[in-house]
């Protein structure tokens, strides 16, 4: 195996298990250049840190915007502890991925394998920021708005710095409109996504799988709580259209005036030229981890 090859596992394997350099060295090649080997041999050997690497959850860091000429990219970069969110070095590493994320159009292949301004690719640079801080760091997930035909917006929630934050939007609507027309609206829709963290822009965008197990879940409720079997289907209705209603960007209630939806405003706001939502991302740091 050539020499690059081995010191490219050999950095893998020590961001994995933080065993140092020499042990993990020798367990590549006792395992053929087998990452899962090495793991199972480190283990074996007995060396501590081994599992305990693998075992940590990285729920904290930051969630980066990056725009460029109506472009968006947004990344959320998990680290162990809010400590380490708030390291410089941590930061620019973070905003540098969104810029390269942009560059990418949100390809996550592509992303890992590209170069950073060190010269040195991300992969490479992640290993080597891991090493340096000590906690166990992820690109956790990466998106980009690259249509210039829909009007792209942006929003972070209480910002740390410029577009660096702990939960962010970005969002595409499609209008004639021009965007100084929408702007504000734009904002605030972002806001009322970051807000309320809507499932799906309609009821048809909804996963119905999530809907069907909603529905159950309603059903075994009513059952258990001894209503007439008669109105159980009726109530279910019900309830499972207000899920829907509290869970689809469309039909939730409009954040800055709540006896309208935000389907409402739409139709006010658009005269003539319609609005369409095309597409929002949300990410919050550590959700679903």
């Amino acid at each position: 195996m050539p020499l690059d090859n081995i010191l490219e596992k050999v950095k893998q394997l020590r961001e994995v298990t933080g065993v140092g350099f020499k042990d993990c060295k020798n367990a590549i090649d006792e395992a053929n250049g087998d990452i899962e080997k090495s793991i199972e041999l480190l283990r074996k050997k007995g060396i501590a840190k081994a599992t305990k690497r693998m075992g940590r959850v990285a729920s904290e860091g930051l969630v980066t915007i990056c725009e460029k000429n109506n472009k968006f990219a947004i990344t959320e970069i998990n680290c162990e502890t809010d400590f380490v969110a708030k390291n410089e070095e941590f930061i620019k590493f973070s905003e540098e991925i969104s810029q390269i994320t942009l560059l990418k159009s949100g390809i996550i292949d592509d992303v890992l394998n590209a170069e950073m301004e060190n010269k040195k690719s991300v992969k490479n640079n992640l290993i080597d920021l891991i090493s340096k801080i000590g906690e166990k760091i992820s690109i956790r997930r990466i998106e980009s708005l690259q249509n210039n035909n829909y009007k792209n917006f942006s929003y972070i929630h209480s910002p740390t710095k410029k577009n660096v934050g702990k939960l962010g939007v970005i969002l595409s609507l499609e209008t004639g409109k021009k965007i100084t027309e929408i702007q504000e609206f734009g904002k605030q829709l972002s806001m009322q996504i970051a807000a309320t963290s809507p499932l799906a822009i309609d009821k048809e965008h909804l996963d119905k799988k999530i809907l069907e197990k909603e529905e159950e879940i309603i059903i075994e409720e009513l059952k258990n709580s001894g209503k007439d079997p008669k109105i159980i289907n009726k109530i279910a209705i019900g309830k499972l259209n207000k899920f829907i209603n509290e869970n689809t960007l469309l039909n939730q209630e409009w954040i800055i005036e709540s006896k309208k939806t935000v389907k409402d405003v739409l139709k006010e706001i658009s005269g003539p030229e319609k609005i369409v939502v095309k597409k929002f991302i949300r990410f919050k740091v550590g959700e679903g981890v």
